[in-house]
């Protein structure tokens, strides 16, 4: 599976933008497809994640600004981010896997088999 990952930027505290992921090469509907991002100096953490059924999950400090979201037929995930922060300034990944049924393992980075390369998201103060 190929990810492709776009919609980075620059923004202003309080702005938006919407990242998307674009699978190919697999069998996009058995994957779960994760958001992780990383800040310079800081671990990768996880963001968000949806099922192909379009459950998901959230890291608590993005619940309430951003949204996942996945169209199937066009193989891409979606991340709304609102509310943006300079906290939230990082490289943006999406990953996909097979982290087992839903729950905390969605979290798990070492889970996801295929990742994209990543984009960048900066929030001006």
């Amino acid at each position: 599976v190929q990810l492709q990952a776009s919609g980075g930027g620059l923004v202003q505290a309080g702005g938006s933008l919407r990242l998307s992921c674009t699978a190919s090469g697999g069998t996009f509907s058995s994957y779960v497809i994760g958001w992780f991002r990383q800040a310079p100096g800081k671990e990768r953490e996880f963001v968000a994640g949806i099922g192909y059924s379009g459950i998901t999950i959230y890291v608590n400090s993005v619940k309430g600004r951003f949204t996942i979201s996945r169209d199937n037929a066009k193989t891409t995930v979606y991340l709304q981010v609102d509310s943006l922060n300079p906290e939230d300034t990082a490289v943006y990944y999406c990953a996909a896997g097979r982290p087992g049924l839903y729950g905390s393992k969605w979290r798990e980075a070492r889970l996801y088999d295929y990742w994209g390369r990543g984009t960048q998201v900066t929030v001006s103060s």
